[in-house]
């Protein structure tokens, strides 16, 4: 077949690279999860891709923290790049959570394609969307510069 290109010639893009020892392609993802405390919030900080490969990590920290009695959340989007329908499935699993446990979810987001991608799925209107840290959390001082 000319003119085709087998896909499993390509890198698969997306994949988290892992020391499994599989031969399978892979392509490293910068995605990290950071969580701090601010005030009475916990600040879950993500950063890079939020896709298919890297969804899951998101979904077990908010888990663990739910668990552990965090239920004033902060979901800190301004250093993702790239967010799919795994990601935004994610986030409304830990609004579900968070509210079943009587809590409050609020995300942190300023960044023009992922907001869109809010506005254009109606989670706008589900989500608690903020400008800054700061302003999620009531606290004048966080890192985002509010003064």
């Amino acid at each position: 077949m000319s003119g085709y290109r087998d896909w499993r010639d390509e890198p698969v893009r997306g994949r988290v690279s892992d020391s499994t020892g599989s031969e399978e392609p892979r392509v490293d993802v910068q995605f990290e999860v950071n969580v701090a405390a601010v005030g009475e919030w916990s600040v879950v900080a993500v950063a890079g891709e939020v896709d298919v490969a890297t969804a899951p990590k998101l979904r077990e920290q908010t888990i663990a923290l739910v668990a552990q009695g965090h239920h004033r959340m902060v979901i800190d989007l301004e250093a993702v790049d790239f967010l799919d329908s795994t990601g935004l499935g994610v986030l409304v699993g830990v609004q579900r959570r968070v509210r079943a446990a009587g809590g409050e979810l609020r995300v942190v987001c300023t960044t023009p394609h992922i907001v869109e991608l809010f506005e254009i799925t109606g989670l706008d209107q589900v989500f608690d969307i903020r400008a800054g840290v700061g302003d999620a959390t009531g606290d004048a001082t966080s890192a985002d510069g509010a003064a």
